[in-house]
């Protein structure tokens, strides 16, 4: 069950943290044993309730989708297209599949339009209204900028295109940036715990020292929980025939706030002919709108067990 499940990672984290004081005092040892058993208790209850959070019929699973760049940020540029475009594309038709097929689904855009929308933004958006998982899509480019001299003897800007290169990945956030997951999460800590804290645990501080245990625990389990996510994403691009590419760990703005699973995926090589065409085609991103969907429809159903 959900509860075993999360209760057994968030023990195992906090027998680990008990075993560091030995060599304290006996009462100090007693003092702390007590806080880990009342962070364990709290953690747990977190962890099932947002976890499940969405799961029963009568509430929201809420998905914010953040289609990439916009306005003057165009993101990669192909031979006929632009990254923005694409994105945005395909975003409005993974809201339209995920509204459709998950009964209680919730779905937010960062956009919907082309315009610039800052980092901070794109995930205040999903932090402020309690979003289950963040979703950010892109389009990858494997051209290089370079300078290089014209006719004229001139230094001018060129692309060193290299069109064979192809393929999806799906990018979580690496442990270089987590840091910032611990300020975002303590800085949200009243929206995080209010279902269960400002009614039942009205004694439990979070500005107290002790108290970011709980907030470690969290975000460890965001890390997990956006791997299975990127996991099942490439998976269904896979079963489309996609190059994988893998799930991989960056230092992502966009990622580096959240408080719920997030990924970032590049649904494909812009700077590849074949495979911008098959982007811009109304069938790749039907297919690739599908394929988004069936991993977070699996994603959902892990939940459950």
């Amino acid at each position: 069950m959900i509860s075993h499940y999360f209760t057994l990672l968030i023990g195992a984290e906090l027998f680990q943290n008990i075993m560091h004081i030995e060599r304290e005092s006996k009462l100090r040892i007693i003092k702390k044993k007590f806080t880990l058993l009342l962070l364990f208790f709290v953690a747990a209850i977190y962890n099932i309730s947002a976890a499940t959070k969405g799961l029963s019929i009568n509430e929201p699973y809420i998905i914010v989708i953040d289609p990439g760049h916009g306005g003057g940020k165009i993101g990669a540029k192909g031979r006929k297209s632009t990254e923005k475009d694409i994105v945005l594309d395909i975003s409005k038709k993974l809201k339209t599949l995920l509204e459709a097929q998950i009964p209680n689904a919730k779905v937010l855009l960062t956009r919907t339009t082309d315009i610039d929308v800052t980092f901070l933004s794109r995930i205040q958006l999903a932090n402020k209204n309690k979003a289950n998982i963040f979703i950010s899509i892109h389009a990858n480019s494997a051209d290089v900028d370079i300078r290089v001299r014209n006719k004229n003897g001139k230094y001018v800007n060129s692309v060193r295109r290299n069109p064979k290169v192809r393929g999806t990945e799906t990018l979580v956030l690496g442990f270089h940036r987590m840091a910032e997951q611990d300020v975002a999460i303590r800085e949200n800590a009243d929206l995080l715990l209010e279902d269960n804290y400002k009614e039942d645990f009205s004694d439990f501080n979070p500005s107290d020292p002790s108290s970011y245990i709980i907030f470690q625990l969290m975000r460890n389990q965001y890390r997990r929980e956006s791997i299975k996510l990127a996991s099942l994403i490439q998976g269904q691009y896979v079963k489309s025939a996609k190059i994988d590419r893998g799930v991989k760990e960056q230092g992502l703005a966009v990622l580096s706030k959240a408080t719920m699973p997030a990924v970032l995926t590049e649904i494909g090589f812009i700077s590849s002919p074949e495979e911008e065409e098959y982007m811009l085609s109304a069938k790749g991103q039907e297919e690739i709108a599908q394929n988004l969907t069936n991993a977070i429809k699996m994603y959902k159903e892990h939940l459950k067990i």
